[in-house]
């Protein structure tokens, strides 16, 4: 097994992922998954504190690329117009393997109370980079977290229509994104 060959930690989740499918999450081991992905289990460690931190491994990639987007946005910018802008930053970091793996780790995820439980965080956590951002923009905090908890189900909606069906290889993620921020937006001024 290769110490340090490069691809470790997108292979680890690739094994993860693949093995929370066939025997589910609770009967697969770290060793398991570090074996499948042909490293040693300390370099597993290296990548992920538990098993459990493997299907969030980008959040933190995620949450940065939201708040930077944000940032960045024109001035005048709306704080849904950000959060487009986040988003569409954000979909940098999802490339052919997210796209590959998303429906085994949907269905790892639902399989699973603890996966489910970290899931719910890793929204929580970019719904508050994004809150965070905009506060920064001037947005008051009310604004900025409904923007933020917009996002958020944006970024969910796109990215399971994106990564499910027969999709052409190349299709746009952050077309699959803005799409769907548009609807909620849509869909909000119905509320009354």
């Amino acid at each position: 097994m290769g110490r340090w060959e490069p691809g470790a930690r997108e292979r680890l989740v690739v094994a993860a992922v693949d093995l929370f499918s066939e025997q589910g999450y609770d009967a697969t081991t770290v060793a398991q998954i570090a074996e499948r992905a042909g490293v040693t289990k300390s370099t597993f460690f290296r990548h992920f504190p538990d098993k459990r931190e493997l299907l969030v491994a980008g959040q933190e990639t995620l949450s940065t690329l939201l708040a930077e987007g944000i940032a960045e946005a024109p001035r005048d910018a709306t704080p849904l117009e950000a959060v487009a802008v986040g988003l569409e930053r954000a979909s940098t970091a999802m490339g052919p393997m997210s796209r590959e793996i998303a429906p085994r780790m949907k269905a790892a995820v639902a399989a699973s109370a603890e996966l489910r439980e970290r899931d719910a965080l890793k929204s929580v956590s970019l719904a508050a980079a994004m809150t965070e951002a905009l506060v920064a923009r001037g947005v008051p905090d009310a604004t900025a977290a409904l923007a933020s908890e917009l996002g958020v189900l944006a970024f969910k909606r796109g990215y399971a229509e994106w990564s499910e069906g027969d999709r052409a290889p190349e299709d746009d993620f952050a077309g699959y994104l803005v799409k769907a921020l548009a609807e909620l937006r849509a869909a909000s001024t119905s509320l009354g």
